[in-house]
């Protein structure tokens, strides 16, 4: 089931924090946190992979500087949600049985951030929710990814929520307040390291027209519903002045529906999956974004880039209470219309690239070290074991809040 390895030896009074990803946005939002506990005399990060996203795992973790330890093998070709949930539950039992780590790290509505806790909760072993309090309210859109979120909001101790509004989800929810914590979103972190690192370079070919970058994966879009999607995309490149720009999902179902539509246009390039940096300079180089990425809609805003959302929901409404972001929906006459418009609308374009981001300023990840660093002193930094994952999983000790992140 795993491919386990411990070659780093503990360190005697460190608060030993297990951090869980799969996918290339776990590993995009955790990095700021792996890198600031590898920096501290404070912590000890224990990196495990499940490689749920694998091809685009393992290209991401050197360049962000994150050191993985551990490594699943659960991946099996055309496996079901459910196959792929017990395999991840018990690999990662596995591994918290051998290495018993302090706490465990979750991050966002994946498949391996519910397995992971759910596998740390039957270790009682506490757990840390990274990204928590995002909801549609709706319990199926995005599929699984709503009911995944909620489910971790129960088992969770620490719930790091990226924005006041997800802060007020959790609390509506019946989580006491004294575990909930505002700390803006660590993809705000990552975005601005690499971006000053300087690291990536864009793929825009650099014809001199408008530059439209497209992302699409949504599971609840794939289908008839891609493909009309793709026709409408392909429309919007006939007007003569913009180039789209698709990193394509390796996902055979977005492949089927996007490449038959938008393979062979002259004003469409279709390219495979970009690696962070080079991705986070394209978002920079570009002009506009259509997308149905989460992560997309907190990053645009960051860089000036208005962000049209083609879903029907979003658990990320900041973006589009603040102007920086529209909910246009899937209708490929409405992603036609409103990418023209805002394409044609000098005037409106300003208002949405000078919107402002909502949700960080890049010190997220410094505000989850002081709050976990400051509940586990409660006890002495000395004191680890079953005692203290004791004593924190029935929330003894009420935390002492951090200072939050507040949009000015």
């Amino acid at each position: 089931m795993s491919a386990y390895s411990a070659d780093a030896p503990e360190v005697p009074g460190t608060i030993r924090a297990m951090l869980v990803l799969g996918t290339r946005p776990e590993v995009i939002k955790l990095a700021p946190v792996a890198r600031a506990m590898a920096a501290s005399e404070l912590f000890e990060p224990l990196v495990v992979t499940t490689g749920q996203h694998r091809e685009m795992l393992h290209q991401m973790l050197d360049l962000l500087r994150v050191p993985a330890m551990t490594g699943l093998d659960v991946m099996r070709e055309g496996q079901q949600l459910s196959e792929l949930t017990a395999r991840l539950v018990e690999g990662l039992g596995e591994v918290i049985r051998g290495d018993r780590p302090d706490l465990v790290i979750v991050q966002g509505d994946t498949t391996t951030a519910l397995a992971g806790a759910l596998a740390a909760f039957y270790e009682r072993v506490p757990v840390a929710h990274v990204e928590a309090g995002l909801r549609t309210g709706v319990l199926d859109n995005p599929f699984p990814e709503e009911l995944n979120r909620r489910l971790i909001g129960r088992i969770a101790r620490w719930h790091f929520a990226p924005t006041a509004r997800a802060a007020g989800h959790l609390r509506a929810e019946g989580t006491p307040d004294t575990q909930v914590f505002v700390t803006g979103n660590t993809v705000i972190d990552n975005l601005l390291w690499v971006i000053g690192e300087g690291v990536g370079r864009s793929a825009f070919p650099g014809t001199g027209r408008r530059r439209v970058l497209l992302t699409l994966h949504r599971r609840e879009n794939q289908g008839d519903r891609m493909r009309a999607m793709g026709r409408a995309l392909r429309r919007l490149g006939e007007r003569g002045d913009v180039e789209i720009l698709l990193p394509l999902h390796k996902s055979p179902a977005v492949r089927e529906a996007l490449l038959p539509e938008l393979t062979g246009h002259h004003a469409v390039h279709v390219v495979e999956p970009l690696g962070y940096p080079d991705f986070a300079a394209t978002l920079a180089d570009c002009e506009l974004v259509l997308t149905d990425s989460g992560g997309i809609q907190e990053e645009a805003p960051s860089l000036g880039k208005p962000a049209l959302v083609l879903r029907t929901t979003t658990e990320r409404p900041e973006a589009v209470e603040a102007g920086a972001a529209r909910l246009i929906g899937t209708d490929p006459e409405a992603i036609l219309g409103a990418a023209t418009r805002l394409l044609d609308d000098p005037a409106e374009y300003h208002r949405m690239a000078t919107a402002g981001n909502p949700f960080g300023d890049g010190l997220a990840a410094d505000r989850i070290l002081a709050q976990l660093a400051e509940d586990f002193g409660e006890f002495g930094t000395d004191v680890r074991g079953d005692a203290l994952r004791g004593e924190l999983a029935a929330a003894a000790v009420p935390p002492r809040a951090t200072e939050p992140y507040s949009r000015a």
